[in-house]
């Protein structure tokens, strides 16, 4: 490897343009990417082009690959980076199954290579700060967690996407696609894990109009093309139990006029509360009974340790969704540098990532057969 690591990305996307920013931002050489053909690669202008993932994998000069290509493919793609012996970088969901998503988990294991499921929503810097009040006690004990995941990005009939395709997308759609950023946030913060649930999960537009051709993630489409009955949720109300004790509540949504892309969540404790939702990402509001409420602004001077190492800029210059993408990769690099995955790393891994389609999969099944699902502890 080079004395700095260099990437390589597979999908050219608005979520690829994303990684590629970031890792630019961090002096990552990203050295090619890998489109559906060598044609949409040249059109994304994301940089060189390698004509297919073998010609990435067979560049001795990339170090860590960057999966970014609609889900079905993530476990396949994620495989042959594997046995190239290369560091990745995978996009939620790792896998379209629990059985997929642990086999990457013992294959990565195997391969001795540092591996990330993609979930940046951590490195928001007051998500961070709110982690730190909960371990330092300030909230005293959480007894309830509670808040959404709201987009309207399809809320009407002509409103497509591949991710509403099962076979692509998965057999879980809001849940999977935005709920899972969600519930992994929220057990970042407490620190507890989800030991149950009891979901339902609904289609509210069953039927939806195809368009003709390619619609890119939150573009808009057109009313031309065919009818197509909907398998997949648009909404879902799931209840939560933690270890520990606390209860919980979420709802999911991309069928919520006017909500863009809001994750918000909330956590009451026997001391204090605090909350905070990703389109107002500045602010952190802390909840007391004996004292006014308070809202903290991002400034790294009022920053908790973790929070303040992952900002960059002084109060009142805003930091937002790519920032994250940002301070996530510099943890994957810094330990790609050492040669190794941390014995406490840092970021999410891809247990985190299987981990989260353990939970999908008892969401789905509590809704399916109406009642409550132990969340099973597997590998």
């Amino acid at each position: 490897m080079a004395d700095r690591p260099a990437a390589g990305v597979v999908g050219t996307g608005f979520i690829a343009a994303v990684h590629v920013e970031a890792l630019r931002r961090l002096d990552v050489d990203v050295l090619g990417v890998v489109g559906s053909t060598p044609d949409r690669a040249a059109e994304a202008r994301l940089g060189n082009v390698y004509r297919s993932l073998d010609e990435l994998l067979e560049d001795d000069r990339v170090d860590v690959v960057h999966v970014t290509t609609p889900n079905h493919l993530h476990y396949p793609q994620v495989k042959e980076v594997l046995a190239a012996g290369k560091h990745v970088v995978c996009e939620k969901p790792l896998a379209l199954t629990a059985a997929e998503s642990g086999e990457l988990v013992d294959l990565a294991e195997a391969a001795g290579v540092v591996n990330c499921t993609n979930f940046m929503a951590r490195f928001y810097p007051l998500a961070q700060h709110a982690r730190s009040l909960v371990r330092a006690g300030a909230l005293g004990e959480i007894w309830n967690v509670h808040g959404s995941y709201l987009q309207d990005w399809l809320l009407r009939p002509t409103d497509w996407n591949w991710r509403l395709e099962p076979e692509r997308g998965g057999d879980l759609r809001a849940i999977g696609d935005i709920g899972s950023h969600w519930l992994d946030l929220v057990q970042f913060v407490t620190g507890r894990r989800i030991v149950e649930v009891f979901a339902d999960l609904q289609t509210v537009l069953p039927v939806r109009r195809r368009p003709a051709g390619p619609v890119q993630t939150f573009a808009q489409s057109d009313a031309e093309g065919e009818d197509v009955v909907i398998a997949t949720e648009d909404l879902g109300h799931v209840v939560l139990r933690f270890d520990g004790g606390a209860c919980g509540a979420v709802v999911v949504s991309q069928v919520s006029a006017g909500r863009k892309n809001r994750l918000a969540f909330e956590l009451d404790g026997a001391d204090a509360a605090l909350a905070w939702n990703s389109e107002r990402p500045e602010e952190l509001w802390l909840g007391s009974r004996d004292r006014p409420n308070e809202v903290l602004l991002r400034d790294p001077s009022l920053l908790q340790p973790a929070a303040r190492e992952a900002t960059t800029l002084p109060g009142g210059h805003s930091e937002g969704f790519a920032e994250t993408f940002r301070e996530l990769y510099k943890r994957v690099y810094r330990a790609v540098e050492n040669g190794a995955t941390p014995a406490e790393p840092e970021y999410p891994t891809f247990a985190d990532g299987h981990w989260e389609n353990v939970l999908g999969e008892a969401i789905g099944l509590s809704s399916r057969e109406r009642r409550w699902i132990d969340v099973e502890v597997t590998p």
